[in-house]
């Protein structure tokens, strides 16, 4: 059976540089699509999209329904089958108006990658994640051991992530002139740190409490008067491997260069929380758990407001409705505990929360 259709990589390499080009997606999200499609070819024997039916799309959803996760052994998750539909779906709507396609593809043909209403909503249903709360993280900090300069790395960098909520992939390539200590900041700079959509923004320190600060500080304060590294050094270099006294390969110190992905990062959080007794939490969490601690701490509109873009959001309803999903245990403390005349002193409270929450949908459109 032909596993490569020539015809097919050509269309597929200009429909990857209209999405990289006009639609301005990222790698991840075209490697996504890639993935896709190549699963939709092989369930068709790599036949030529101009052969395309609706057959094949209805099988393909069929199989995809029926197909289990490789490394859990459990059906696909409706979301995973729906992105994957959806991607699909985009492409041949694109490829339908292609010389060469149009005459055998109609618009109308991709809408049998649709999935059943019912199974959208599951895919797309908003479901509670279980986050860190600050104390559990000031309780990681404590436990972290920081002998070595390793040691020292991995606890700094989870203090700084609690700081700020930094994404794995910004930690990763934060350089040490990105973090000022007296303004207690750090700089995003989307030309040397990797920032989801490549946006730029200062974020300073959360008030999170703890030693989270002084742990950051005599990191960094170890790393310019001990190890003499400059501001162009790494602020979380990668781990040295090489040969230790035992004579195999092992961690012997700490690399000038930076991680070249967020896997080592993640394994750091997983053995952290492991060691101090509790789930592994991975570095977006953290995210969620400064956003609810906005929520809680944040006197005004302005204030949370300002919390949002702290955590890189230009709009403040993504952290409400992103982020800020109160836990199911909190909803029901909040609902048990209101009273019908508490109602009228909270007016002007609310009508600001209101007004404000509408001024940012009509910006947005």
């Amino acid at each position: 059976m032909a596993k490569h259709n020539a015809q097919n990589t050509r269309i597929k390499r200009d429909y990857f540089d209209y999405l990289k080009h006009a639609q301005r997606r990222d790698e991840a999200s075209i490697d996504q699509v890639a993935r896709a499609l190549a699963q939709f070819e092989q369930s068709t024997g790599y036949k030529d999209f101009k052969k395309f039916h609706i057959k094949q799309a209805v099988a393909f959803k069929a199989k995809l329904s029926n197909q289990k996760n490789a490394k859990t052994g459990k059906p696909l998750s409706r979301a995973t089958v729906h992105s994957t539909l959806s991607a699909l779906r985009a492409f041949f709507i694109w490829l339908a108006d292609k010389p060469g396609y149009k005459s055998r593809i109609g618009y109308s043909d991709a809408d049998y990658f649709n999935l059943p209403e019912k199974e959208v909503r599951i895919a797309k249903a908003n479901r509670e994640k279980p986050v860190p709360s600050i104390e559990q993280v000031h309780h990681v900090l404590a436990a972290m051991p920081a002998e070595s300069d390793i040691g020292k790395r991995n606890r700094a960098m989870i203090a700084l992530a609690l700081l700020t909520g930094a994404r794995g992939a910004a930690l990763a390539s934060l350089k040490m002139k990105h973090i000022d200590l007296k303004e207690g900041c750090i700089d995003q700079d989307a030309r040397e740190v990797k920032t989801k959509n490549s946006k730029t923004f200062k974020t300073w320190f959360c008030p999170v409490g703890g030693d989270a600060i002084q742990i950051v500080t005599e990191w960094v304060e170890h790393l310019r008067e001990q190890l003499l590294w400059s501001d162009d050094d790494p602020l979380f270099p990668k781990t040295l491997v090489g040969i230790g006294d035992r004579g195999v390969f092992e961690a012997v110190g700490l690399a000038r260069e930076h991680w070249s992905n967020t896997g080592a990062i993640r394994k750091i959080y997983k053995e952290a929380f492991t060691a101090a007794g509790l789930p592994y939490f991975h570095p977006h969490c953290f995210r969620h758990t400064l956003a609810l601690f906005g929520e809680k701490i944040c006197p005004s509109i302005e204030a949370f407001k300002a919390w949002s873009q702290n955590i890189g959001h230009e709009n403040m309803l993504t952290t409400l409705t992103s982020y800020g999903t109160v836990p199911a245990a909190k909803q029901a403390e909040l609902i048990r505990g209101l009273e019908p005349g508490r109602a009228e002193s909270d007016e002007e409270r609310i009508a600001a929360i209101v007004a404000a929450t509408m001024q940012q949908i009509r910006r947005e459109g």
